[in-house]
């Protein structure tokens, strides 16, 4: 594990607009800088990152966290990772000490599978000198025009016919069977044999971002039909090919440089592509294009020309990739190369000034490529050009920028002869089935949080296990949400409240008037009153996850540490549920309320000093409230005691009542 000291010095090294500006675009605005969201499909930038603070947060999908925790979340990795991948960043040494059992065994496995699978990628570089590699793979890649370097660059290679050759070669290195199998380079039949996944295919190694070698895409040279043309690796822990892009390690810097991405359907479109000198250029991994392969893309560049073949399959392909890409507020163009010719093929033909002039005449913006292809088979039949206006202004409406939905609508209208408004009025009503249909699934999500929360409350007073929360279809953990840990309705917004003001002003000081009741505490903090009220108060704060932030909270002021130090190690915890409510609560909301407008009115010493009084009768009421609605269910239980119940019953009753008129007064 890394020592304290170091966690403390990556903490407060790290510039939280440096390290999520390496994964996403930051604009300026305000005091804070925004971007579309890169953990859901954003519509308008929602994304907001307050250095000030050191926090950034979603308003979109409610994601919030430190520097660590956007690491953490973008590259699916641990606490641990997440502090080293910051360190590296501002060279800061990290010496770390012994790690917990469970930590070993996460990491040496992830290693020991890329070990693996780049053991695998050489063993079949290896098997091109062989006789059968040299009459088989490298007669197919001269057939293809690939040049040494090229099949260096790329890593390409044979797998052998032998049936067990990778394998035996791998254990014979001392790699162990079960991560073979795991990495995917081998499989295992119902016999128990386990036999090599490739064999008698040329191979293409599939890269991370970073360069490992995480995966195969591999091609037989055989032409039966009933042999699949490419079988590719499955996904495993360091493999999933909707998230991956073949070509992207060699392509990112040059997508980067031009600001543009040409993406390609085939493995051999990309190497024979790279080879003739246009090195901007992807491929996806096997699959239809995903969103999250555009969103990868979208990390070098907001421009990708779609070049697919000109074939039927390649025309649908083509939309659909239109769709996607316009979704994640991407501007996209299409070239379609001649029928019969491909990426690859085309490239073989022709110099590399004649391709560049194709791509340069053949590029056009989604809305020209999409009418003339469905104008073609809409005739002068009017009923059909009505379905490609309102097919074109569907595609229109995926376009969450309102300025570029206004050019593409000019262009439709003067295109077809009709009115702007007619194309608009298609537009919006599809802009609001959207926003409906977003607000639905949020609505269903709340009230499944809502439920499962009631079932669990029941289930617990009757003595059952709650009920676990099951992650996404997707396979994904769940999301953590301040509801999932909220276990009492009642007191709940109050702890919110209180807890957001220690976050946010927790050494400010009170300024109470005179003539008030509270007028001796005039200069106390914020965090010494709230904590010397709850100190008198049987059990301090009721949600365990935010009695975990407040005790954490009272540590580190009570140790002297100033607030953003005491927020930004909050927000840098180890723990995902301090850190999550941390972040949560350190960001104010972007709304007007009414404590907001009377805090522009007033110094924020005295905002204050009339407001977290009155959390604190509130949350004194919410206990009591609380309580209230328990006794019930039990003077309802066999055996219950029915006098002592019904005292506390008036006690709870009486403290609500004196505490009213205190409420309303604040």
């Amino acid at each position: 594990m890394i020592p304290r000291e170091t966690v403390d010095q990556i903490l407060d090294t790290a510039r939280i607009e440096d390290v999520i500006g390496d994964f996403v675009t930051l604009r300026r605005r305000g005091a804070s800088l925004v971007a579309c969201c890169p953990f859901h499909n954003e519509k308008t930038p929602s994304f907001y990152v307050t250095p000030s603070k050191g926090i950034y947060k979603c308003f979109g999908c409610g994601k919030a966290g430190s520097a660590v925790g956007f690491v953490m979340e973008y590259e699916h990795c641990s606490y641990t990772d997440a502090l080293k991948y910051i360190a590296k960043k501002y060279h800061i040494d990290v010496q770390e000490t012994e790690e917990s059992a469970e930590d070993i065994v996460a990491r040496q496995k992830r290693e020991s599978l890329l070990l693996v699978s780049e053991f695998a990628q050489k063993f079949f570089v290896s098997q091109l000198d062989t006789p059968e590699g040299q009459t088989l793979a490298m007669a197919y890649y001269r057939r293809r025009g690939l040049e040494d370097e090229t099949i260096r660059r790329f890593g390409l290679g044979w797998a052998p016919s032998g049936r067990t050759a990778l394998r035996d070669a791998a254990l014979e290195a001392g790699y162990k069977e079960e991560y073979l199998l795991d990495a995917g380079v081998c499989v295992r039949r119902e016999d128990g044999r386990v036999l090599d996944k490739f064999h008698s295919r040329i191979t293409f190694p599939i890269h991370s971002v970073s360069g490992r070698v995480i995966g195969f895409s591999c091609r037989t040279l055989r032409t039966d039909d009933n042999i699949p043309k490419y079988i590719n690796s499955p996904d495993t822990e360091i493999y999933d090919k909707s998230r991956s892009l073949y070509g992207i390690y060699l392509a990112k810097a040059d997508i980067s440089r031009m600001d543009k991405c040409y993406l390609v359907e085939g493995n051999v479109d990309v190497v024979s592509m790279h080879q003739l000198g246009i090195t901007n250029l992807v491929a996806s991994c096997g699959t239809s294009l995903t969103v999250e392969q555009v969103r990868l893309i979208k990390k070098f560049t907001s421009n990708i020309t779609i070049m697919y073949d000109g074939d039927k399959a390649g025309i649908h392909a083509a939309l659909k990739g239109i769709d996607l890409v316009l979704k994640e507020d991407m501007d996209v163009k299409v070239v379609l190369f001649p029928d019969g010719d491909d990426p690859d093929s085309f490239s073989r033909k022709h110099t590399l000034q004649e391709v560049r002039d194709f791509i340069a005449g053949a590029e056009r913006d989604f809305v020209s490529f999409k009418t003339d292809l469905l104008l073609e088979g809409a005739g002068n039949d009017p009923l059909r050009r009505a379905g490609l206006i309102n097919e074109v202004a569907d595609t229109i409406a995926l376009i969450p920028d309102a300025v570029k939905r206004s050019v593409y609508v000019d262009v439709v209208a003067r295109k077809f002869g009709i009115g702007e408004d007619i194309i608009f009025d298609r537009i919006t009503r599809d802009r609001l089935k959207m926003i409906n249909d977003q607000r639905s699934e949020r609505e269903r999500e709340r009230r499944r949080e809502d439920n499962l929360r009631r079932y669990n409350e029941q289930a617990l007073a009757q003595g059952r296990g709650p009920v676990p929360v099951q992650p996404p279809a997707s396979g994904q953990a769940p999301v953590l949400t301040l509801s999932a840990l909220e276990t009492d309705r009642f007191v709940a917004p109050v702890e919110r409240e209180l807890l957001g003001f220690l976050l946010t002003n927790g050494t400010d000081e009170l300024t109470f008037e005179s003539d008030s009741e509270y007028a001796q505490y005039n200069g106390c903090t914020v965090a010494d009153f709230i904590s010397g009220s709850l100190d008198t108060e049987e059990g301090s704060m009721v949600i365990p996850a935010y009695k975990k932030v407040y005790e954490a909270y009272l540590h580190a002021y009570e140790a002297g540490y100033p607030q953003d130090t005491i927020v930004r190690h909050l927000l840098g915890s180890p723990d995902a549920e301090t850190a999550f409510v941390s972040a949560q609560l350190s960001v104010e909301r972007y709304q007007l309320t009414v404590s907001d407008f009377e805090k522009s009115l007033t110094n924020v010493h005295s905002w204050l000093a009339m407001f977290v009084p009155k959390a604190l009768y509130r949350h004194l009421d919410a206990k009591a409230e609380s309580r209230l609605d328990a006794i019930p269910r039990e003077l309802s239980e066999e055996g219950a005691d029915t006098d002592a119940l019904l005292s506390e019953l008036k006690r709870l009753q009486d403290i609500r009542r004196d505490l009213e008129p205190k409420i309303k007064k604040q």
